[in-house]
């Protein structure tokens, strides 16, 4: 009785150990009403549901442990479809795709007027925004989590601020150690 016990502790134990952390997904206005309240950066993934890359993205950097962790710490983060059909309100202008086919929506769709807004024309695209929603930069293509953990925390810090070049990044990138586990 005590080994059946032990064997339940143990197979218990290791499932909730096991059990892999995601990142806080929120919807755009979401995090928009958020950030008002407790200000941070904000993160969108823009994908589409037809998007290789993209699925890569969620399956390979964000399900990586670090990735997780420093997301939901630092970035309120937004996965936003870029051919969906959400209705969103961002900087006093509603945004929606009137184009959108609901029989579509595994393939390509028509692109939300929001996409077009914030200039994304490749998928995947990591969109950051500052404390006051402001886009800071569209990152785009798939991204490894070292590669991404260099522009997550190059943001966070604000030290994209003083690069006036691309001699700057390209110092910047040289002497960035990654901490990441790949």
């Amino acid at each position: 009785m005590k080994n059946l016990a032990f064997i339940i502790i143990v197979t218990l134990s290791m499932s909730f150990t096991s059990t892999a952390q995601h990142i806080n997904w929120l919807t755009f206005e979401e995090a928009i009403a958020l950030q008002k309240k407790k200000p941070k950066k904000i993160m969108m993934d823009v994908y589409t549901n037809w998007c290789g890359p993209c699925k890569m993205l969620d399956k390979n950097t964000f399900q990586n442990p670090d990735v997780v962790k420093y997301v939901n710490e630092h970035y309120y983060a937004v996965k936003f479809d870029a051919e969906g059909n959400e209705n969103i309100k961002y900087k006093g202008k509603q945004y929606a795709n009137k184009g959108f086919k609901p029989e579509l929506v595994n393939r390509r769709n028509s692109v939300h007027d929001l996409t077009l807004a914030l200039q994304v024309s490749a998928y995947p695209t990591i969109v950051f925004f500052d404390e006051n929603t402001d886009v800071i930069f569209p990152l785009r293509g798939y991204q490894q989590p070292q590669q991404l953990e260099l522009y997550l925390k190059m943001f966070l810090k604000d030290t994209h601020k003083s690069m006036k070049t691309q001699e700057d990044f390209n110092t910047y990138y040289k002497a960035f150690k990654p901490e990441f586990k790949g």
